[in-house]
This record gives C-alpha cells, sequence and structure tokens, in this order.
C-alpha cells in the first residue's frame, strides 16, 4: 500500500530520497514497464487542464515532492511529507546505484552533447557508469521508431528523459509501454546542471525552499513559468 498526499488532486508518495532509489532500483527488477515523475507545482498545475498528465501522474510508479510549493500544499491540509525530493538529486543518486550496480542507463533529451557531458561528470563522481545509449532531444517524429528501436535494443533498464514538462512524460508513457523490467523517469533540465551548464542553487537556498528565486535569477527567462507558482498557491488556499 502506498502512501501518498494528493495535492490538487495529483497523488505524490510520501517518500525521502533514500527510499525513492531503493523503490526504482526494485521497480527495475520487476517485470512491466514503470514511471517515475518528479512532481513541483507547475507540474501539478498543468495537471489541472491537461487530463492526459493527470491520467498519466495517477498511473505513474512513483511521484516524488519535487519543489518547495508541494511541501507547501501539503502542510496547509495539516500532512507533510518526509523532505523534499528533487528530480536532480534523485537523478544523481540513481546514477550513483547504476555505477554501484551495473543498472544500464539510456539518456534521452537536452542539446546536442549535453548528456554525453552529463555522464561524463557523473562518472568522475561516482565512478563507471553502464551508459548503454545517448540521444538528443531534437529529433523529429520521422526518428521516433528508429529511436524506440534504439533504445528497446540497448538494454536499458533506468531510461532517463530530459524532453521538459509535460512532453517527456507523454513520450514514455507512449513510446516505452512495451519495455519490460525497465523504468523510466523525466528528469527536466538535469542533464544541463550534472554538465555544469546552469549552477545549481547554494545548500542554504535549498534547504530554506528558495531554489526556485535562485533558478530565476540565474534564467529571468524562466519569469512567465513561475507564474504558476503564485496560481498554485492561490488554487490550494481556495481548495480547502
Amino acid at each position: 500500500m502506498r502512501n501518498q498526499i494528493s495535492v490538487l488532486s495529483v497523488p505524490i508518495d510520501t517518500v525521502t530520497i533514500d527510499e525513492a532509489v531503493d523503490k526504482v532500483y526494485h521497480l527495475s527488477k520487476e517485470p512491466g514497464f514503470h514511471m517515475v515523475a518528479t512532481a513541483n507545482a507547475e507540474m501539478v498545475m498543468m495537471a489541472q487542464n491537461d487530463k492526459e498528465l493527470h491520467e498519466i501522474l495517477t498511473k505513474a510508479d512513483l511521484v516524488v515532492p519535487d519543489g518547495a510549493g508541494v511541501l507547501w500544499a501539503a502542510e496547509q491540509k495539516g500532512e507533510h511529507f518526509p523532505e523534499r525530493v528533487a528530480g536532480y538529486d534523485l537523478a544523481c543518486r540513481l546514477c550513483a546505484a547504476s555505477a554501484k550496480d551495473s543498472l544500464p542507463i539510456y539518456c534521452l533529451g537536452a542539446a546536442p552533447g549535453v548528456a554525453e557531458k552529463a555522464m561524463a561528470a557523473m562518472q568522475k563522481e561516482f565512478g563507471s557508469l553502464p551508459v548503454v545509449g545517448i540521444h538528443d532531444g531534437y529529433f523529429k517524429e520521422a526518428d521516433e521508431e528508429a529511436l524506440i528501436k534504439e533504445i528497446t535494443e540497448s538494454g536499458a533498464k533506468l531510461v532517463l528523459l530530459a524532453l521538459g514538462v509535460p512532453k517527456q512524460e507523454k513520450w514514455m508513457y507512449h513510446k516505452l509501454q512495451h519495455l519490460d523490467g525497465v523504468v523510466a523517469m523525466g528528469v527536466g533540465g538535469s542533464f544541463d546542471v550534472m554538465a555544469g551548464m546552469i549552477p545549481r542553487a547554494p545548500k542554504w537556498m535549498q534547504e530554506h525552499r528558495l531554489e526556485w528565486l535562485y533558478r530565476l535569477f540565474k534564467q529571468p527567462s524562466r519569469l512567465m513559468r513561475m507564474m504558476a507558482l503564485p496560481r498554485f498557491m492561490w488554487k490550494v488556499k481556495t481548495s480547502k
């Protein structure tokens, strides 16, 4: 029985990052295809109007609380997530687990060359990584059949998709369901951070739930996306 908290009708698992890593590892050993999503306020707000995304999140095998907004939303109902499980941190921890236990990884997404740099950085930090394939996110619909075949034949047990929300969630849901004993997870801009192209917020800002502010300072172009946060807070308050 999964312990979850519903945030604006999106079920999110009450897990620590250690529990999330353990869950993904065990899912990779089980038959079938498994999906992991990292839910923040922006994703939850998208799911309010995107029925397909909402359905995918309700069917996912694991939805982690990624973002200060969802932690705050739970607290407004008198509930609590044990901690924030940032998608970037989870992706890094999964790379560490992959290096330790030889869990084959396929990386899909980001600009050409970025995922390669990201995996090189992870390998430098955690040791030899069994990366069985990399493809950037700039592919056309006509390329998808060959790409899916490549992922299928790669032997990957963990597929990390950096295609942005909600494209990465929809793509894994519609294109990878045939895979067996495989876990797919949307990682957003994590490859860019791993590759050193975008800096991570200082630890104290992460701990005080201010990472969103740091990212806005570093990437002013995110302003329109960040407008989802006040809308999210208002919807949480008015839905109580």
